[in-house]
């Protein structure tokens, strides 16, 4: 039987890990970086690698998992902001021609 302490690190690991993943799918379907800060993404992946690092420190697979995908959410999250913050401007100064 798995203990319950396992079962809830599990759910608390896979709820912050995927956390991020609205504010994505949001820009992605809109195309648009409108009403998004990358503030909190760059926070939240920043200190989600200093978990990973944690969870090496403390020999932690599941730790060092949950973290490394939230990483990579959260830095896809930045990138689609750049890109679509980029894309924006341009269009924005191709119209003001």
């Amino acid at each position: 039987m798995i203990p319950i302490h396992e079962i809830i690190g599990f759910v608390a690991g896979f709820g912050t890990t995927f956390a991020a993943m609205p504010d994505l799918i949001a820009m992605l379907r809109r195309r648009s970086c409108a009403g998004m800060n990358p503030t909190m993404a760059t926070i939240m992946g920043t200190f989600q690698i200093v978990w990973v690092y944690y969870g090496y420190l403390i020999d932690s697979k599941p730790v060092m998992v949950w973290n490394i995908i939230a990483v990579a959410i959260n830095f896809l999250t930045l990138g689609a902001y750049v890109y679509f913050s980029c894309s924006e401007k341009r269009d924005r100064s191709l119209r003001a021609n």
